[in-house]
């Protein structure tokens, strides 16, 4: 167990918040936190019993991609996308998520699911087929954004995997808090809860890819024969590592646009967040007008030359949501209710889950997602939420490196990264105690006294796991071994929570939506187009 005590009697000199009297408040009122909603939306890349990229489209009998409620695809045809509904159960929500892996690898004959975030056999970007969503306008316009995030990034690059959490409290938590009668009423206050959790989560939320990263290396092949700046150690596998990386896929070798750091968004306001975001994809980027909307032959080369296509292009390690209705901008989705739920994007993939994800990180997020809503969380510039990518930075290239320090704010102090881990889960453990209330099982302060133990001992980090199983097998080796360990373990297990027959349903309903979209149309592509951009 976590010696309590003594870390809170040296929190003066330890960069986390006073957390000490919320905590006391929360222990008092355990049942506001009844009701939380979770959701996990999973990426996998399919591939070939040899670990290469397959090259065929989205299996038709799984349904169409475009309007699928739980299976669909992300940048490309060969990148499926899990979506799991939102639930308040974490052992059905993850049951249901299963569910969707062993209908899947069912349904994939000999293709498989790679276990990483990091792509490996890709030896030409070419064979990398944009995700097809059919004819309909909306379904043109989503391959035509990812032609432009091609055109922009490289194809390469958007094949990196991970994994997504939705989370919202309840709405018994904001009426015990602050005061709320109703959503309606109360949205203002809530959104600002929120944000206030999106503002702790930047400055604390490496915490993630120091416990959870799991791309502490690469295929040489990645890189495609350019120079990388990270000192990379390289052996004759064609494997590229840094010896205490934790999750390359979020370092500039991942998706990053450079010129979104000047665009100014900060997490202070609702209105202030969403008036940036609108700006954003109305800035011209001189760098995308010379790549230009056509070619020479009138090809579409993307949706426009702003430094955003659209809202979604926005690199985020967390973004607040609200569901849209048909047709609505998430900004405006956002203005005009509220937040609904926020969206982390810091998971790496977890190779030793068959579903890339697993309780303990459930269990792990619950907890240090309440904590960044309690803690007090000072306003940050546009400048400061730069600075947090300092601490980021150190962990995802070197968090586990002896000695290694955090920084707050812009540099103003730093402290042994192992001591700030060590305050902070002394505060989870304390939420802890009161979710287990709700079960009388010692499930959550279980997860934190396992994960505590990380930042003793780094080797049991998942980064530090998976990069001594890589050192000896080879990326290929282990990545191979996973998924096809995986495949035939998923395809045994029988179904739990959904059937076969709701899958065929659902197969052919979402066939029947997005014919019925096709059949709709009334605009010429450029008149809808056109229309979007009014």
């Amino acid at each position: 167990m976590l010696n309590k005590n003594k870390l809170f009697s040296e929190r003066e000199v330890i960069l986390i918040p006073d957390v000490s009297q919320a905590l006391s408040w929360l222990e008092a009122h355990p049942d506001a936190l009844k009701g939380i909603g979770r959701g996990i939306e999973r990426e996998t890349l399919r591939v070939r019993p040899d670990g290469k990229l397959a090259t065929t489209g989205h299996p038709a009998h799984l349904g169409a991609a475009l309007t699928h409620k739980w299976i669909t695809t992300d940048f490309a045809e060969s990148l499926l996308e899990f979506i799991t509904p939102v639930d308040r159960d974490i052992d059905h929500l993850l049951a249901f998520l299963r569910d969707i892996h062993r209908h899947v690898a069912r349904e994939l004959g000999e293709e498989r699911m790679w276990p990483f975030s990091m792509p490996c056999i890709i030896e030409n970007s070419d064979d990398i087929q944009l995700a097809q969503y059919g004819s309909s306008n909306i379904g043109r316009m989503k391959t035509l954004y990812r032609e432009g995030l091609k055109n922009r990034y490289g194809a390469l690059m958007q094949t990196i995997s991970g994994v997504h959490y939705n989370f919202s409290l309840p709405l018994s938590f904001w009426q015990a808090w602050a005061g709320v009668q109703d959503e309606e009423s109360g949205r203002a206050v809530i959104s600002a809860g929120y944000l206030r959790l999106i503002r702790n989560y930047y400055r604390f939320g490496w915490v993630i890819p120091y416990l959870f990263g799991a791309s502490p290396a690469i295929c040489s092949t990645f890189l495609q024969g350019k120079e990388s700046n990270l000192p990379f150690e390289r052996n004759e596998r064609g494997m590229l590592w840094l010896p205490y990386a934790t999750s390359l896929r979020l370092s500039d070798l991942g998706y990053t646009n450079k010129s979104q750091s000047g665009l100014g968004i900060t997490f202070n306001t609702l209105e202030g967040y969403v008036d940036a975001l609108k700006k954003a994809i109305k800035t011209p980027s001189e760098e995308y007008a010379r790549l230009g909307v056509k070619d020479e032959e009138g090809n579409w080369l993307q949706l426009n030359t702003n430094v955003l296509q659209i809202e979604n292009e926005l690199y985020a390690p967390i973004r607040p949501k609200r569901v849209t209705r048909a047709g609505e901008a998430p900004s405006d989705a956002l203005a005009r209710g509220g937040i609904e739920y926020i969206e982390v994007r810091s998971l790496d993939i977890n190779p030793f889950s068959p579903v890339g994800v697993d309780e303990t990180q459930v269990r792990f997020l619950d907890l240090f997602l309440i904590w960044c809503t309690l803690a007090d969380a000072p306003e940050m510039s546009s400048a400061e939420l730069l600075c947090t990518r300092k601490n980021w930075n150190r962990v995802i290239l070197e968090g586990r490196k002896p000695g290694q320090t955090i920084g707050i704010g812009c540099e103003d102090a730093r402290q042994p990264l192992t001591e700030v881990g060590k305050a902070l889960f002394a505060d989870l453990s304390r939420v802890a105690e009161v979710l287990d209330r709700q079960s009388d099982t010692p499930e959550y302060q279980q997860v934190c006294d396992r994960l505590a133990a990380s930042f003793d001992d780094p080797s049991l980090t998942y980064s530090a796991r998976i990069l001594q199983a890589m050192l000896d097998n080879g990326i290929s080796g282990t990545g191979l071994a996973l998924s096809e360990q995986y495949r035939q373990m998923l395809k045994e297990e029988p179904l739990e929570v959904l059937k076969p027959e709701d899958f065929t349903q659902e197969a052919l309903r979402s066939r029947s939506a997005q014919q019925q979209l096709e059949a709709a149309d009334t605009l010429s592509f450029e008149a809808f187009l056109a229309g979007k951009k009014g």
